[in-house]
């Protein structure tokens, strides 16, 4: 997977950023991706018997003079009953799971050793978590933590289900008094993992769930730059994401200072172009439209225009060319983005 790959901490982002800058420079449930269950090759599992005993790994022990020892070549494996178990849960509805199925599948995942097999758990547990009672029944067991826990796995899939698990528990205002911990984590993954990736992705949807309402949006406070910069190095996919956020963050006049401080790329103004996607360019035109509703007293304004690269200067300074910029769209042919733009001029 794409996600595999891991970018130096901030280093590489930046210099992606100079790069560019150097050159010219809500919401609703997400539903995760469901897909087709992959099952382990093995054979078919053999009922218990007195010439059969399982081992700890699954297998068998063979009596000597048993008729299984003879026959050579045969390969038996005896399934344990949880993994039976758990197999079950899998295939059943998401809607239909039950307080004790829920427990079973957090104590397989904490004791999986297969990448593959803790992946389809998330991936059941978060799709479990889609619905109301199930959110509060993960939290009551105490699966929050446990979900959370594996956000450094070492495999890129697991960590992509468990911030998708994430993703659908905050949809719970209960649940996200426990997620909001794992801000800190979730910013890494942003920033650790390659551009464009599904953690990248996974992690922005975490945020803007968790970024809806004011109360947890000061913990966003420092990512401002990781956004701005993101947001100028990513797909579309990305640019959406991030700007949801960004837009949830700027709707808060408590988060305004913050956020015209925060260093931005100069190039962030090369979005506005008619070659940017329409989907991009609304969701940027009501970040600005918010940012242009700040009005700072003449002292803290000529405070910003000492601060090299920030927002202020970027796009909200008399000097910024963004006056410009959004001049020169209301020719753009979307008659949406045409008014979007009359809007935010005046």
């Amino acid at each position: 997977m794409g996600d595999g790959s891991v970018v130096p901490r901030l280093g590489n982002m930046k210099a992606l950023l100079g790069i560019v800058a150097g050159a010219g420079a809500s919401y609703g449930l997400y539903k995760l991706i469901s897909g087709q269950v992959f099952k382990k090759n093995k054979k078919i599992p053999q009922s218990e018997s007195p010439g059969v005993k399982s081992s700890q790994q699954g297998g068998v022990e063979l009596r000597p003079g048993s008729l299984l020892a003879k026959v050579s070549g045969l390969d038996v494996v005896c399934a344990r009953p949880d993994d039976a178990a758990s197999g079950e849960i899998i295939h059943q509805s998401p809607n239909k799971l039950e307080l004790h199925h829920l427990k079973m599948l957090l104590s397989r995942l904490q004791t999986s050793d297969d990448p593959s097999d803790r992946s389809q758990f998330l991936l059941t547990l978060g799709n479990a978590a889609a619905f109301t009672v199930n959110q509060n029944q993960i939290r009551e067991l105490e699966g929050i933590p446990i979900i959370a826990g594996f956000l450094p796995d070492p495999a890129p899939e697991v960590r992509v289900q468990a911030l998708n698990a994430l993703n659908n528990l905050c949809m719970n205002i209960q649940n996200q008094e426990q997620i909001k911990l794992y801000v800190p984590q979730v910013l890494e993954l942003i920033e650790m993992s390659a551009v464009n990736s599904d953690l990248q992705l996974g992690a922005l949807r975490l945020l803007t769930n968790l970024s809806v309402t004011d109360k947890h949006q000061h913990l966003l406070k420092e990512s401002v730059t990781l956004l701005l910069s993101l947001l100028v190095v990513s797909n579309e996919a990305l640019q959406v994401q991030t700007l949801k956020v960004l837009v949830n963050l700027s709707s808060n006049p408590d988060m305004m200072d913050d956020i015209v401080q925060a260093q931005a790329p100069a190039s962030v103004l090369l979005l506005f172009d008619e070659r940017t996607s329409p989907a991009v360019l609304l969701r940027l035109l009501t970040f600005v439209g918010n940012l242009k509703a700040w009005r700072p007293s003449a002292q803290v304004a000529d405070e910003l225009r000492r601060k090299q690269d920030c927002l202020f200067r970027v796009m909200l300074d008399e000097s910024s060319q963004m006056h410009v910029k959004l001049v020169q769209m209301l020719s753009h042919p979307d008659r949406e983005i045409q008014v979007q733009v009359a809007r935010t001029l005046t």
